[in-house]
Parts: structure tokens; C-alpha cells; sequence
């Protein structure tokens, strides 16, 4: 069996051939699914994907192991010209791992942004999200704090979402050891970690503390019994299935947790006026879609200023996708642009 990386070679020098070709290597013509036809690098990463075992029919350990080889396989290189620092962070569970990143070109009026990462409260780390966040930290100009929050099951809710929070905390009193302005600091993550982010601008305002400058909230799971119609569209699609999610939500939750608790579902939330203003970004070929729109038309509705994007032709789990699909990694400096502007006031 050939080495990991010589399996990424192989992998992003197939994924370069023409899409044609790499449609007839995924077993057939365009993928047209709701309206939306799917990216054909994706298209071929799906059906790669199912000569593997399902997820949810693995252990958490051996989900993990497989989640951080498939990622190891298909991300790109981390920005040039950004330095990244490893630390830890008191939280109340005991230390919590992060990683912190820093551009040569850092703007020193940007918020430090705290990131979570996607995986379903289960699966990934702080590589899972290591090529984005230093896409992030080069193209918004502000440094980024990566959190490598508990998991479950090991830690069921509310473990994960009370390091995000601590984290939070933490950062905000400690902006300037990261060159960001006093108390400046902001909220991102993407799927699981991007409802954390949504989560932790509620919370702050439950608890009459300062909003984030921003949130950031890519693909963001914000309800975790959604039986939306992109459940169904999109319920067989790659990488996340509406299974996959259940599996997720099973370890996660506790037989005891209301799904419709703010601090599991942040779309229950009826009052989001006052709220940080938000980036939201969607996938098209994602069960998780319409939450996503619908938060950010419910945070628009209550007042917030909200710029929302949707990739109609990506998947769920696309920042990790750099090095293979090039859509994505297109996708991944737009959002960050977007950041950007968010930062300068610019969102309506």
C-alpha cells in the first residue's frame, strides 16, 4: 500500500484531469441533484468514498482515524507568510489545546477571531481546519485562534461548547498577546463549530456580555433535528449523510438534552436582535443547507446585518478540501473575503 503522502500525490494528480474524464472514472454523466449540479472533483471524491465503510457504522476512534486521513488527503498547503503558534487555553475540563495564526500582512485594527471546527461534535481537531485557518488569517488580515474543543462521547454536550465558550472568554481578554485591539474578538466555525459560533454570540447576550465584532458561520449546524427538505434532497450526499448526522447527534446529545435547548439548536432562538453581525455560508449538496439559509434570513429579520453566500456546487466539509478541488479553495479565500469586509463595517 502506498504511504500517505504518496496517496495525496496520487489523489490531487488524478483530480486535476478533465471533468469529463473524471465524471466517466465516477460512474456517469453530470450529478443534478435540487437544482444544483455538483462540483465533478467532488462528484469523483464521492464515488472514491464508497468503496469505504460507512462512517457511522465505525467506532469514534476509528471515525476519527479516518476522518484525518481523508482530510490529510484531500487539503492543500497552509498559506504562506503565516506563522502559527501552539498553546493551551485554561478551560473547565482542564487545559484545552489550540493553535493560533498570524500573517506577516496582519492588520493590527482586526479582531482576533476564535474558530471551531466541523466534525459533529465527534470527529476532527485542529488540523481539520489547519489549511483554512491560515487562509483565513492571510486573506481577513486578523489572527485566528483555533480551539480544539472535548468530543463526544467521551464528553456529551455541553462539554464541547463550554470550551468554545471559555475559549471565547479567555481570547477576549487576551486580544493583544495576538496584536488584535483591546476585548476585540470574533466567532467562526464551520458545521458543528459553526453552530458553537452562533451559540457563543447568543450566549453573550443572555449573559449581557459584549458581542463579537463578527460571526463567522460556515455550513453551521444549528438544528440538530432538522427535518428540513435539504435533509432529504441532500440526504445521501458526500461527505456528510442525513445518517451520518443522526450517528453524529446520537453520541453527542445525552438521553436527557432537549434538541430544542438554544444551546443545542441555535435556530430555537426566537429573539436574535442585537446579535454580532454575521457571515453565513452555505453548501449546496449539504443536509444541513437549509438551517443554514434560515438562520441567516431569521438573524436578517431581527435586524442583524447578514452577507450570505451559498456554493451550489459544493459539499459539506469544503475548507477542507483546498489541495483537490479547486472550487473550493476559490470558495475558501471568497469567505475570507467576506470576513474582511465584515470587519471593515461593510455588511448591510
Amino acid at each position: 500500500m502506498a504511504s500517505p503522502a504518496a496517496q495525496r500525490v496520487i489523489a490531487h494528480t488524478m483530480l486535476k484531469l478533465p471533468a469529463p474524464i473524471l465524471r466517466l472514472m465516477a460512474g456517469g454523466g453530470v450529478v443534478y441533484v435540487g437544482g444544483r449540479t455538483l462540483d465533478p472533483r467532488i462528484q469523483f471524491l464521492a464515488a472514491q468514498a464508497k468503496g469505504a465503510p460507512r462512517m457511522e457504522t465505525l467506532t469514534p476512534e476509528q471515525a476519527r482515524a479516518a476522518n484525518d486521513a481523508g482530510v490529510a488527503l484531500v487539503t492543500g498547503a497552509p498559506e504562506a507568510g503565516v506563522r502559527s503558534e501552539s498553546l493551551t487555553i485554561p478551560g473547565p475540563g482542564g487545559p484545552i489545546p489550540a493553535r493560533a495564526y498570524r500573517a506577516d500582512t496582519q492588520d493590527p485594527a482586526a479582531p482576533l477571531m476564535v474558530w471551531a471546527h466541523m466534525g459533529g461534535g465527534v470527529i476532527g481537531g485542529l488540523e481539520t481546519s489547519h489549511v483554512f485557518c491560515s487562509i483565513l488569517a492571510k486573506c481577513a488580515r486578523g489572527p485566528i485562534l483555533s480551539i480544539d474543543y472535548r468530543l463526544a462521547p467521551e464528553h456529551r454536550f455541553p462539554a464541547g461548547l463550554e470550551d468554545v465558550l471559555a475559549a471565547y472568554r479567555w481570547a477576549r481578554d487576551n486580544t493583544e498577546r495576538f496584536g488584535a485591539p483591546k476585548g476585540l474578538v470574533s466567532a467562526g466555525g464551520d458545521s458543528m463549530g459553526g453552530g458553537f459560533a452562533a451559540i457563543v454570540a447568543q450566549e453573550m447576550k443572555r449573559k449581557g456580555e459584549p458581542q463579537p465584532a463578527l460571526q463567522l458561520l460556515v455550513y453551521p449546524a444549528v438544528d440538530v433535528a432538522c427535518q428540513s427538505a435539504s435533509m432529504t434532497t441532500y440526504g445521501e450526499a458526500y461527505p456528510l449523510s442525513r445518517s451520518l448526522m443522526d450517528w453524529f447527534m446520537g453520541l453527542y446529545m445525552g438521553p436527557q438534552d432537549n434538541p430544542a435547548d438554544p444551546r443545542l439548536s441555535p435556530l430555537a432562538e426566537k429573539d436574535l436582535s442585537g446579535l454580532a453581525p454575521a457571515v453565513v455560508v452555505t453548501a449546496g449538496f449539504d443536509p444541513l443547507l437549509d438551517q443554514g439559509e434560515a438562520y441567516a434570513r431569521n438573524l436578517k429579520a431581527a435586524g442583524v446585518p447578514v452577507l450570505y453566500r451559498c456554493y451550489d456546487g459544493l459539499s459539506h466539509g469544503f475548507t477542507a478540501f483546498t489541495g483537490a478541488v479547486p472550487a473550493a479553495d476559490v470558495a475558501c479565500r471568497e469567505i475570507a473575503g467576506l470576513v474582511r469586509e465584515g470587519f471593515e463595517g461593510r455588511i448591510a
